[in-house]
């Protein structure tokens, strides 16, 4: 199998050596993505809510480039600053799991690119 990289406009550019996403077969590993907004390259810092937003929307668009969605999802690791605020991210991130949710970790680390409140990595296939 030849590994391919997935690149998007449509989620932030890698600020570092790494690629948005690399399809292995039919198993799509998506790096973490912080609430930078592709467009403005901004972060999205309003609310946890719509950092939390932000970052699904970025890792939507990975996921569609490769020509996968929500569905295929099979794990994900969530990152937060804040393990006070789970409760709000899990009220986001659950509006893009309507069933069959994937396996999950919550993990509440020191710090995160650009000072994000979360970041999330996905894993996915068909």
């Amino acid at each position: 199998m030849e590994k391919k990289i997935v690149f998007t406009e449509s989620a932030p550019a890698p600020i570092g050596p790494y690629s948005q996403a690399v399809l292995f077969g039919n198993l799509l590993l998506i790096s973490g993505q912080i609430p930078l907004h592709p467009v403005t390259g901004e972060m999205v810092q309003d609310t946890i809510e719509a950092e939390t937003r932000q970052v699904m929307e970025n890792l939507k668009s990975i996921l569609e480039t490769a020509g996968y969605g929500f569905e295929h999802v099979l794990k994900t690791s969530i990152f937060l600053m804040d393990m006070a605020q789970f409760k709000q991210v899990n009220e986001v991130y659950g509006q893009y799991f309507k069933t069959n949710p994937p396996a999950r970790e919550t993990i509440q680390v020191a710090g995160l690119p650009k000072n994000a409140n979360v970041e999330i990595s996905m894993i996915a296939g068909k």
